[in-house]
């Protein structure tokens, strides 16, 4: 196997380094306590090339591949990921789902402006009863002449509030159950649809979460992507993919809590010496770079394996299932490590605990991920 990232890679991920740094690290603590978008740094991000990674250029990404997008999650993540679950829903969920299942016609009118980051996407999959059981879809469309006529209501949407273009699920066909389910584009100001209840979150407050409304919403049948009962399956690949990008925010959230931790045990004196010379810390930073080493040797074969265009379910929600219990757990002892400090808003690590904890809820929560790699063992064995 070989580990070495490439000249490409290697200035991926050196270029998301100084952006978060430089642009992001400035006013995150402001931006999470105020709940405040980041529109500047989205806006730049879509610039750097950072909102259709993995699109190609013709359709006006940046045509780079998995290992590239890992890198690039992980060092926003490090810093911002609110910011960084914005990136992720754009690229993983709705540009890859447009790109594989869209025609030129949507390509060229959608997928453009998404990836080149003019337009920002949102994935509206979830729904009050249908969290988990995804295919527990209530919200209908109903075909009339050329036109679908689209009813329901979605919550947890990320980037409800702030997205031009929606990927929207709905039962074109209750009898067929998941084999029912359709996609639609359905834009922003089309009547009938209305951005309602933005939730107050525990972590990733500078992204926002809402639910949508849909009375009567006519689209085309030109926004349909794919063919019709095509939905489902469309869901469940981009989440697959998707899955990456939250074990990368994951990941990242772990290194910048451990990082911090790390430095703070070299400057923090007690008993007349550093705490990094106290076993008891040596222990903690141990366990904590082992388990964050293994989660990102499992997100890097679930990318590989992505493009290498292998079948990558089964990795993918392994990869998502441990680092995101990762995260959680490097984020505690991060603040353990910094003792008092590490409850206050400056230190910044209470902040990468309370983002830390979605990512084993969102996109397949961690008894989903445990669900898929069972049914997918016993299925094809080990």
């Amino acid at each position: 196997m070989n580990f070495n990232l490439t000249e490409e890679q290697l200035m991926i991920r050196d270029t998301a380094r100084q952006f978060a740094e430089e642009e992001l690290l400035p006013g995150v603590i402001d931006r999470d306590e105020e709940e405040e978008f980041p529109h500047e740094q989205i806006k730049k991000m879509g610039e750097l090339g950072f909102m259709g990674m993995m699109v190609p250029e013709q359709w006006g990404g940046s045509g780079l591949d998995a290992i590239s997008y890992v890198l690039a999650m992980t060092e926003i993540s490090k810093i911002d990921a609110s910011a960084a679950v914005v990136m992720s829903v754009n690229n993983s969920l709705v540009c890859w789902g447009l790109n594989e299942f869209g025609s030129t016609l949507q390509k060229e009118k959608y997928l453009k402006p998404l990836a080149s980051g003019q337009k920002l996407g949102a994935f509206a999959l979830s729904e009050p009863n249908a969290g988990s059981d995804a295919s527990n879809q209530a919200t209908s469309a109903v075909k009339n002449g050329e036109n679908w006529i689209i009813n329901g209501a979605k919550n947890w949407i990320t980037n409800g509030q702030n997205a031009d273009l929606y990927l929207v699920f709905a039962s074109t066909d209750k009898v067929n159950k998941s084999h029912g389910i359709s996609c639609f584009v359905v834009e922003k100001g089309a009547p009938g649809f209305t951005v309602l209840k933005k939730e107050r979150k525990l972590g990733i407050r500078g992204s926002d979460t809402c639910s949508l409304g849909f009375t009567d919403v006519v689209v085309h049948q030109s926004a349909m992507i794919g063919k019709e009962g095509d939905g489902f399956r469309i869901a469940m690949q981009s989440l697959d993919g998707g899955r990456i990008g939250i074990a990368s925010q994951a990941l990242g959230i772990a290194k910048g809590a451990l990082e911090r931790a790390l430095s703070y045990s070299k400057e923090r004196k007690q008993f007349g010496q550093e705490i990094s010379n106290f076993q008891a810390i040596q222990w903690k930073l141990a366990e904590m770079a082992m388990q964050t080493d293994a989660a990102e040797l499992l997100i890097m074969r679930a990318a590989s394996m992505k493009d290498e265009h292998k079948k990558y379910s089964r990795e993918s929600a392994m990869c998502k299932l441990y680092a995101s219990r990762n995260a959680v757990q490097v984020a505690l002892e991060a603040i353990q490590i910094h003792g008092g400090y590490g409850y206050v808003k400056e230190y910044h690590v209470e902040r990468m605990l309370r983002d830390a904890k979605i990512t084993e809820i969102y996109e397949g929560t961690s008894e989903v991920q445990h669900i898929v790699i069972a049914r997918d063992l016993i299925k094809n064995g080990y």
